[in-house]
């Protein structure tokens, strides 16, 4: 993992405070350079429209980059001062031009957002083991209707790798069926395949049919003849 990685894991950008900070909009990135160890060398920092930040140190007597701060075998002084330079301006950015966020991906943070204002309801992060798993339950009656996880896609489909974001709910049976012929839509991961559904969250299936998906579920919750 990078320092960036490091540092913005788990950050939403607030486009809005990029300009003011002293970014400037250059096409679709914003770019944004700093002096350091007397002005001999300088940092880049650039953040894409899609939300990636990507820092760069350069040295300016020979106007090529300089990379040894990102080498773990290289250590020293100077090496070591760089790289807290490095860092600092990074971690400034992240207080004044971000937000945290509970989820890596966007859209996973959308939908716990827009369950928040419909239902009032936070994320529960419940398992120290698995640590980015979060359950939506019932503020009432204390009934799950939701599970937000981090999985190897693996998991749903063996011809696929990486970490992705999903979502579970709890739907009739009928409908799951119907639903699983659609891109999108898998068996439940970890939970009862008969009742509840994976849906990753990767943008391609939009907010307001995942919404209508959760009201399902959320109404299992609040109803006398609930589903097991």
């Amino acid at each position: 993992m990078t320092i960036e990685d490091n540092i913005f894991n788990k950050r939403i950008i607030i486009y809005d405070k990029l300009v003011p900070y002293g970014f400037k909009k250059t096409g679709n990135k914003y770019l944004m350079s700093k002096l350091i160890l007397n002005n001999t060398f300088k940092i880049e920092v650039t953040v894409s429209n899609h939300g990636k930040i990507k820092g760069k140190i350069f040295d300016l007597s020979s106007n090529e980059e300089y990379t040894n701060f990102r080498v773990e075998k290289i250590t020293g002084e100077f090496v070591s001062r760089v790289k807290e330079l490095f860092e600092t301006f990074l971690l400034d950015i992240s207080k004044e031009c971000t937000q945290a966020s509970y989820f890596v991906s966007k859209q996973a943070n959308l939908i716990t957002q827009l369950i928040k204002d419909k239902y009032g309801d936070e994320p529960n992060f419940a398992w120290d083991k698995y640590p980015n798993y979060a359950v939506f339950k019932n503020k009432d009656n204390h009934k799950w209707y939701g599970l937000i996880m981090n999985i190897d896609k693996s998991k749903l489909d063996k011809k696929y790798t990486g970490e992705i974001e999903v979502i579970n709910v709890k739907l009739n049976p009928n409908h799951i069926e119907q639903l699983l012929k659609e891109t999108g839509f898998y068996p439940a991961y970890h939970m009862n395949k008969k009742n509840w559904l994976t849906i990753i969250l990767d943008d391609k299936i939009s907010n307001q049919k995942i919404m209508s998906l959760i009201e399902e579920s959320y109404n299992y919750t609040i109803k006398s003849n609930t589903i097991k």
